[in-house]
């Protein structure tokens, strides 16, 4: 498969103690979530097949698709960060305790979203007795729309872009005294991000517990990044608490290379380019909490074009595994990094297929 895609090697890559920002420590999410009866670990499997198709020595799979009955990763940060903000409010450490509950009954949330965050913020509210208003570009699936409104929650659909949407839910929470729970960060807005960042450290603590099971370590980890959250999370995790620090890989749409471009500048900075089919990736603008975080913990940020992303989706449907561009977008960037039968690497496929 021939590349397209630029690769930027991050010659400026810090270790050692990081400002504080967010908790890197699965300790809070990973408690709440073992009351939950839909929480369980996500498959973590080796696939041979598709580490002869790519060329590396063996191929890790951190198989997000079915989490949570949510279908990605997301589930993890949007329902944390509703549960923790009620728990901050009410007092304790049980959301579904009646002064939680009560407490639960006057908080309405709001976010933008390209899908999956707005379904789990959603569904944490329905869960934990709150309420959700989602904003949803005109590019968001209908399918996406229709399963947060079974929650319960109400969507709001705008013309224009992602950014456009995220925009909208922040005039909206002002304007109504409402919570805005972004999974985006900027100057002056970190807390409830930082929230959601927390919450994803749950699956790289189910990687390492995995890893350090087996005795053997991935030499590379491949992270998709559309904002960021998930690819800073996971990395910050690694650094802190993984016993083998591989290189992280953070990949982007060619048409959205805001983490790419941030690094480049040395500050966040606007990535503009047309709409990618990497709808959950399609992200103009990164957060500041991610490339605070990617600028410290990532070794190389690699690009990939829409059509190496669509082969990614094929090339994983010949292991049994349903995917979307944004979902299989690691897959996709292993071709260019050439890395041989040497290496070890681990890709999250981070969403299932997408409801038309």
């Amino acid at each position: 498969m021939h590349s397209r895609g630029m690769i930027h090697e991050n010659d400026q890559a810090l270790r050692g103690p990081r400002p504080a920002g967010y908790r890197t420590t699965a300790d809070r999410p990973g408690a709440l979530l073992a009351a939950c009866p839909a929480y369980a670990p996500t498959p973590l499997s080796a696939s041979d097949g598709l580490a002869a198709t790519f060329g590396v020595g063996t191929l890790w799979l951190k198989d997000e698709t079915a989490r949570m009955r949510l279908g990605s990763f997301k589930a993890l940060g949007g329902a944390f960060a509703v549960a923790q903000m009620i728990l901050d409010r009410a007092g304790g450490d049980d959301p579904m305790a009646p002064a939680a509950q009560r407490a639960a009954s006057g908080m309405t949330f709001i976010t933008a979203s390209a899908g999956n965050h707005g379904l789990s913020v959603a569904a944490g509210a329905r869960v934990f007795s709150g309420h959700a208003r989602i904003v949803l570009s005109a590019s968001v699936p209908e399918g996406f729309a229709d399963r947060i409104r079974q929650t319960g929650a109400g969507v709001i659909r705008v013309p224009g872009s992602y950014e456009d949407s995220v925009a909208e839910a922040a005039r909206l929470a002002a304007e109504n005294d409402w919570i805005h729970l972004a999974d985006g960060s900027w100057e002056g807005y970190t807390e409830a991000p930082a929230l959601v960042m927390e919450g994803y450290t749950v699956l790289a603590e189910e990687c390492r517990r995995h890893f350090a099971a087996l005795g053997a370590w991935p030499s590379h980890v491949i992270l998709q990044a559309g904002v960021g959250g998930l690819a800073a999370a996971t990395a910050a995790h690694i650094r802190a608490f993984w016993d083998h620090q591989p290189r992280i890989v953070v990949v982007e749409p060619e048409a959205a290379p805001c983490l790419m471009a941030s690094l480049k500048a040395g500050r966040p900075a606007h990535a503009p380019g047309p709409v990618s089919n990497m709808g959950r990736l399609d992200c103009k603008d990164a957060s500041l909490l991610a490339y605070e975080t990617l600028r410290r913990d990532g070794d190389v940020f690699v690009t990939i074009s829409d059509a190496e992303a669509d082969q990614a989706v094929a090339t994983l449907s010949t292991a049994g595994l349903a995917s979307t561009p944004s979902g299989a977008a690691g897959l996709a960037a292993l071709p260019q990094l050439g890395l041989g039968a040497g290496a070890s690497c681990m890709v999250i496929i981070s969403e299932g297929p997408e409801e038309a």
